[in-house]
């Protein structure tokens, strides 16, 4: 964790702290790692109220060091054994998982930013000049999220969220799914998918034409400002989306979290809790007697 001139990629508006992270030796997961306290404060408030803990994805690890970074340099065991940079990550993460599922953790989700660059003709323009094919990258922590759900227990659900970034309520990227949907929603084993759709910046529902069996999370409703949509345009959507999805497999929720930094975003508590109520209100009167 080392400071920087430049967050690792650019907000339109307001600007993270210069910070980042590099990879000085072989990644690994230590038994004493800060996210399994985390957890058991989180289920300690919660009592027994089911949670989802939600943590990086391998890829985020791998985006920010070895992607956006245009000079990153392996180290030597990496740069002479380029899988095992990969390899590493996903045993990285199967320890965590593991880790965090005796603690009790039934519903662990993965934050994952790296498809939306993707997704964004400028960005990957930029990447391919720089001499990274970005399909290639994306295949590759496809891959790594799979050989970690290949060690799932049975009843751990695990999911992964996409956005645009969501810092002080700016963003950082736009494009729609189209350029990932087959690499992603085709072959990542992963139980749903949390998808921002709360602008045109995420383009349409063509793209979940390749969704299997998992759930797909509609994130209609904007955690960025505190306008309240309106019910029925929302309704329109999700019946917009079931040309795609069926509706068994279709759920409502904020396109992302009302807080991903400690700054937060642009909106008061009670705000917040007004666009939580919106959802569920809709959710009921939509799926309620299904």
């Amino acid at each position: 964790h080392v400071k920087a001139d430049h967050w690792s990629v650019h907000f339109e508006g307001f600007q993270p702290k210069a910070e980042t992270v590099v990879i000085e030796d072989r990644i690994r997961f230590p038994k004493d790692h800060p996210f399994l306290e985390a957890y058991d404060r989180l289920k300690a408030i919660a009592g027994d109220t089911p949670i989802k803990y939600t943590i990086p994805s391998p890829s985020m690890l791998h985006l920010i060091c070895a992607v956006r970074c245009e000079t990153y340099k392996p180290i030597p065991f990496y740069a002479e054994h380029p899988d095992a940079l990969f390899d590493d990550l996903a045993q990285t993460w199967t320890d965590a998982m593991l880790a965090l599922y005796e603690r009790g953790c039934r519903y662990l989700q993965f934050d994952d930013t790296s498809w939306g660059e993707f997704c964004s003709v400028e960005k990957r323009g930029a990447y391919a000049a720089r001499g990274i094919d970005v399909d290639w990258v994306a295949k590759r922590y496809v891959e790594v999220i799979n050989k970690i759900l290949a060690n799932k227990p049975a009843d751990l659900t695990v999911t992964m969220h996409i956005c645009r970034g969501n810092f002080r309520s700016t963003w950082f990227s736009s494009g729609g799914y189209e350029p990932v949907a087959d690499i992603l929603f085709s072959h990542c084993n992963v139980d749903g998918f949390f998808l921002e759709y709360d602008s045109d910046r995420s383009g349409s529902f063509e793209p979940l034409r390749f969704i299997k069996n998992q759930t797909v999370v509609l994130g209609l409703i904007t955690s960025k400002f505190p306008e309240l949509e309106d019910k029925d345009a929302v309704k329109a959507r999700i019946e917009e989306a079931t040309k795609y999805v069926p509706l068994n497999q279709l759920c409502l929720s904020p396109q992302c979290g009302f807080s991903s930094t400690e700054e937060g975003n642009i909106m008061t508590e009670d705000e917040q809790w007004a666009k939580v109520r919106l959802v569920r209100e809709i959710a009921d009167e939509v799926w309620g007697d299904k």
